[in-house]
């Protein structure tokens, strides 16, 4: 290895939590180790989400609403909301500008500068405007649209926008800054409302030329939610820096549409904290679908003028900064997956950059210290933050001419389908084979319609930019019909590598570095429920739509004196019922996967069909059940309540302290329990309520806590086994591809395996062994993943092993979640009609 085995990794060995590699160096004794949150962080087994109700924004069926800017000249003079003030806002202890005092801020310098726009991009889970800024050169509405054409032409013809002399000349070059989208790592906000201000105001001759030659983006604060409330997530409990692949909250649908709509050379993510400023690029494993030759060559001198920039502050604690590609070992601080900010808008031509602003003043530090150290700890963040925003904005107007042409070149390669390019060591100081991912890119994915999970995937492509079509005709493709109206996603395109990061399989990397900070595999072509197929080498020779939204896919195919049944495929599915159930239609259960809906109710149906996407056909003769709608008390994770609420069941969030301050569990039919309850923690009182639940209610459970839970309430005879905690990916099981994050698998007798582990488990991700032997993928081969069976008191129950809510990415699993919940519902005898 080029670099030595340091910052997160050192921290790991340090607390024991990884096994060293043979091969790997020791750690670097004189360097402090870098902090940061583990990917997979304790909550999702130690703290059960509360809610919000209202904060679920789900989807009906059909293309979802993207933000577009407006078609007009810069300024462009928007009077922003401006809130009342809130002292309980977080910030303001620091020193710091809370939310309430953004927009009177913005307001004031719009109405000062005729170089500041602002804008609402969105809103937050809970509602609060999301604010971008523009900072340039006034503009009229002809030279906006002017720009505009330049903008797609790099995109959409980048051999013609190579040649336009005047596009060289004249196209201003996009920087994009992304503030605060960890809630309680402010003083990006505050660093960028300075930079703002400045260019804003400042009368020298080199700021007015350098805003005609610049357009200066800036997202003030991504997270709200989490500023106001001084915590990390967003108000639904996401990590909205997980995100970015799954666009499931709406401050990451947010910036997905800036990045699209701004196209910028360079981006900053500013986060918190770690000791000494951390300035991306990152360490391998780098994400094998980047064009990393254009992304390198400008990304580390980047970060080494933002190290000179904060070096010239002054301040003792910005001496020097940790720049990962430089300083870490593979592993330590990777790029791998889509889902941070930085390396999603390297797909979409952005040289991109987490930046992490030093000295902590957040959690325990936050209640801890004194005011005024908290304060002088902020005063120096926001002067990092400043000076890192400033020194790109400088590089990029500096190497304006290097950073057009490659992004150009990037998106000549993709409409080009040319291979990647082999970068030899040496290409930058310190690139060496642990730097070297690549990949083939298939000639098309071929997705058969139809389907809710086909129309979603395909809309959430088109959303992200990725060109999808629609084939006119039937045709053939590598010995397949095809019908027509088939989707052909063509890989001849300019954001080839989006398009393939979400569609691929991904890799298995577990032999290729110690340890992953976060996610290491992930798969919207096998973890969404769609039907996908590869084309390696062929295009289908037929003619070719282009799609802006996916055709509908509900109908009731039943003859009109039929009872009609739904099948559980999809969460659209699921939805489907709980809809009718809470609309009071009698519906029953036929089997563990059908629902039947009485003839009578037949407009309901269709209603139905169409807002969801799903198909009703005439139900089967035989036995039936009623159904009974569920009624979920549930000690589950943030992502967890967020799907079940956004599935349209009904919720109660409990955790141990809920049930001990005493929970009513009147009208409750089903437990489910993956974080945040110990049966151990109750009390009398709250132990013997639950104990009289659970012996006319269901269980489900989810990973360690659940299979805890299980154990000390004696539901079902099943030994949970755990894999290593950190191991993560795509998995084969009995059932298809799954996902998990700190596997678990069942051994025992006296219970019904659900689902086993392949006999090859790992697809793509992630997963070593704990020690040799022991936690690895060859020990969790073919045990089992879901169990399920009657409990000891008479109840039902269903244990997963693996993550089928995980961030509410995995969706085609969600079908799998519902039937099990409505599985343990107890419901009344069979009927024979």
């Amino acid at each position: 290895m080029s670099r030595p085995l340091t910052g997160f990794c050192a921290a790991l060995l340090a607390a024991g939590l990884l096994v060293t590699p043979a091969a790997a160096a020791p750690a670097d004794p004189g360097r402090a180790p870098a902090t940061r949150d583990p990917g997979n962080g304790p909550e999702r087994n130690e703290v059960a989400a509360a809610g919000p109700e209202n904060a679920v924004q789900a989807l009906t069926a059909g293309a979802e609403r993207r933000w577009t800017p407006p078609q007009r000249g810069y300024p462009r003079q928007t009077r922003l909301r401006e809130y009342p003030e809130n002292p309980a806002d977080r910030s303001i202890k620091l020193g710091l500008v809370p939310y309430h005092g953004i927009a009177p801020r913005l307001n004031a310098l719009q109405a000062a500068s005729d170089r500041v726009s602002a804008e609402v991009v969105g809103q937050s889970a809970l509602g609060r405007d999301l604010y971008l800024v523009t900072v340039t050169a006034p503009e009229s509405a002809a030279e906006t649209r002017r720009q505009d054409r330049w903008r797609a032409r790099i995109e959409d013809d980048p051999r013609a926008a190579a040649r336009d002399r005047a596009l060289r000349r004249g196209y201003k070059a996009p920087v994009w800054i992304n503030a605060n989208i960890h809630g309680d790592e402010w003083e990006g906000t505050d660093g960028a409302l300075r930079v703002i201000e400045r260019l804003a105001t400042a009368t020298d001759p080199a700021t007015a030329a350098l805003l005609r030659r610049t357009r200066v983006y800036i997202t003030v604060t991504n997270n709200p939610d989490g500023r106001i409330a001084g915590q990390r997530p967003n108000g639904n409990g996401f990590d909205v820096n997980r995100d970015h692949a799954t666009s499931s909250q709406p401050e990451s649908r947010a910036v997905r549409d800036v990045v699209i709509a701004t196209q910028p050379f360079v981006m900053l993510d500013e986060h918190g904290y770690t000791g000494t400023t951390l300035l991306e690029p990152a360490t391998a494993p780098h994400g094998q679908n980047y064009e990393y030759d254009l992304y390198i060559r400008h990304a580390l001198p980047n970060a080494l003028g933002m190290e000179a920039a904060i070096q010239r502050l002054g301040h003792p604690e910005t001496t020097r900064a940790d720049i990962p590609f430089r300083d870490y070992a593979p592993g330590d601080w990777d790029d791998w997956p889509p889902i941070f900010t930085p390396m999603y808008a390297m797909y979409h031509g952005a040289v991109g950059h987490t930046v992490e602003i030093p000295l902590q003043v957040n959690r325990a530090a936050y209640d801890t210290l004194p005011v005024a150290e908290l304060q002088r700890r902020a005063r120096v963040n926001t002067d990092v933050a400043d000076a890192t925003i400033t020194a790109a904005i400088t590089y990029t107007d500096t190497h304006r001419a290097a950073l057009l042409a490659d992004q150009i070149e990037q998106f000549r390669r993709g409409w080009a389908g040319e291979p990647q390019r082999h970068i030899p060591d040496g290409y930058v100081e310190g690139f060496g084979p642990e730097d070297r991912y690549s990949t083939e890119f298939p000639r098309a994915y071929v997705i058969p319609a139809g389907t809710p999970a086909a129309a979603r995937l395909v809309d959430h492509l088109v959303a992200h930019d990725v060109r999808v079509t629609a084939a006119r005709r039937p045709f053939a493709l590598n010995g397949r019909r095809y019908a027509a109206g088939t989707y052909v996603v063509d890989m001849h395109q300019p954001k080839r590598g989006l398009a393939n990061v979400m569609l691929e399989a991904g890799r298995d990397i577990s032999e290729l570095v110690p340890q992953m900070y976060d996610i290491s595999g992930w798969s919207h072509r096998l973890l969404w429920g769609a039907d996908v197929h590869i084309s390696r080498r062929a295009l289908p020779r037929v003619p070719l739509t282009p799609v802006a939204v996916a055709a509908p896919t509900g109908a009731v195919d039943a003859p009109r004196r039929a009872d009609l049944a739904l099948r559980l495929r999809d969460g659209a599915d699921v939805r489907a019922v709980n809809h009718l159930a809470a609309a009071g239609v009698p519906l029953r259960r036929s089997g563990e996967r059908t629902v039947v809906v009485p003839r009578a109710h037949r407009r309901a149906a269709a209603d139905a069909a169409g807002r969801f996407g799903v198909r009703f056909t005439a139900a089967p003769r035989g036995a039936t059940t009623p159904f009974t709608a569920p009624v979920l008390a549930a000690a589950v994770s943030a992502d967890e309540l967020f799907v079940l609420r956004e599935l349209g069941f009904d919720v109660r969030p409990v955790s141990t302290a809920v049930l001990n301050a005493g929970f009513d569990w009147t009208g409750v039919t089903t437990l489910m329990v993956s974080s945040g309850l110990s049966y151990a923690g109750l009390n009398p009182a709250a132990k013997a309520a639950l104990d009289a639940f659970l012996a006319r209610g269901g269980v489900v459970t989810r990973g360690a806590t659940g299979a805890t839970f299980n154990t000390a309430a004696a539901l079902l005879p099943a030994t949970a086994v755990r894999g290593r905690a950190d191991a993560n990916g795509v998995v084969r099981t009995s059932r298809g591809p799954s996902f998990v994050y700190s596997p678990i698998w069942f051994t025992g007798t006296g219970f019904t395996v659900v689902e086993r582990y392949g006999a090859d488990p790992l697809i793509a991700g992630h997963w070593r062994e704990d020690t040799p032997g022991a936690g690895g993928p060859a020990q969790a081969a073919n045990q089992a993943s879901v169990v399920s069976g009657v409990t000891t008191r008479g109840g039902r129950a269903v244990l997963y092993g693996t993550e089928p809510l995980f961030r509410a990415h995995p969706k085609g699993l969600f079908a799998d979640v519902a039937a099990s919940i409505y599985a343990v519902t107890p419901a009344t005898v069979a009927v024979t009609p």
